[in-house]
């Protein structure tokens, strides 16, 4: 009788051992699911999201660059002459409104003179204001910062100032410009320059570098960059 109680009773336990591992092993598997579908989840809404920030909505508008512009003015007081060719100038200027209260409150009022240019020939001399060989007064407008002056004169140095005339003739200097030069209108006149010819250029350089030197090759090429294009000098075509 006690061995038939002990035989059930093992196999009471074996059954009740294999239903609680059984339902054990079933709710691990049900948790672990759970969490995977949960982090599935996360990740769909995670792609969701981002992939709604990065996609544009609609095309995107042409960048449009900031559009730079120069100012008008500088806030200097200040006239720059330069020799646009042999028979022309050209002068711009900036006059600040302190010059301008200035001016008025040594001559009075702005509007009782008018704005003149006047340009000095000054070729050959120092200048000091007063010893100009010529000059010419040019009227312009007040509204006017810049101006093409026609000298037609090449080969001749100008001075410009911008000033106001008075009705009674005097004229103050507001601005005196720098001086330029205008170029030649024809080829020069002199006839004492020597021109170096090629051999004589390689003649002169080929002992500090040595015939296969690349520093040879290099200075033959600057030295010939020296001679300017289009003037007649000492020497022959190259044959091929």
């Amino acid at each position: 009788m006690t061995t038939l109680f002990l035989s059930w009773a093992i196999v009471i336990i074996a059954v009740f051992s294999i239903v609680f591992f059984w339902v054990r092993k079933n709710r691990l598997k049900a948790a672990g699911q759970s969490q995977v579908e949960e982090m599935n989840r996360f990740l769909a809404d995670l792609k969701e999201e981002f992939s709604s920030e990065l996609t544009p909505s609609g095309p995107l508008p042409d960048y449009q660059f900031p559009k730079e512009e120069l100012p008008h003015s500088y806030g200097i007081d200040r006239l720059v002459l330069l020799a646009r060719d042999p028979y022309w100038l050209y002068a711009y200027w900036e006059v600040t409104a302190t010059k301008m209260a200035e001016f008025s409150s040594i001559h009075g009022a702005w509007e009782a003179s008018w704005p003149v240019l006047r340009v000095y020939d000054v070729t050959g001399i120092t200048f000091n204001g007063q010893n100009a060989n010529q000059y010419i007064d040019i009227g312009i407008n007040d509204q006017a910062n810049n101006w093409h002056i026609n000298t037609g004169e090449p080969d001749r140095t100008f001075c410009v100032d911008l000033g106001r005339q008075f009705p009674d003739g005097r004229f103050i200097t507001l601005l005196r410009s720098n001086m330029v030069t205008t170029p030649r209108a024809s080829l020069s006149d002199r006839e004492d320059e020597e021109w170096m010819w090629i051999e004589g250029i390689y003649r002169s350089i080929r002992h500090q570098y040595g015939i296969s030197s690349p520093l040879f090759a290099e200075e033959i090429a600057e030295r010939a960059r020296i001679i300017p294009l289009g003037v007649s000098s000492p020497g022959h075509w190259p044959e091929y």
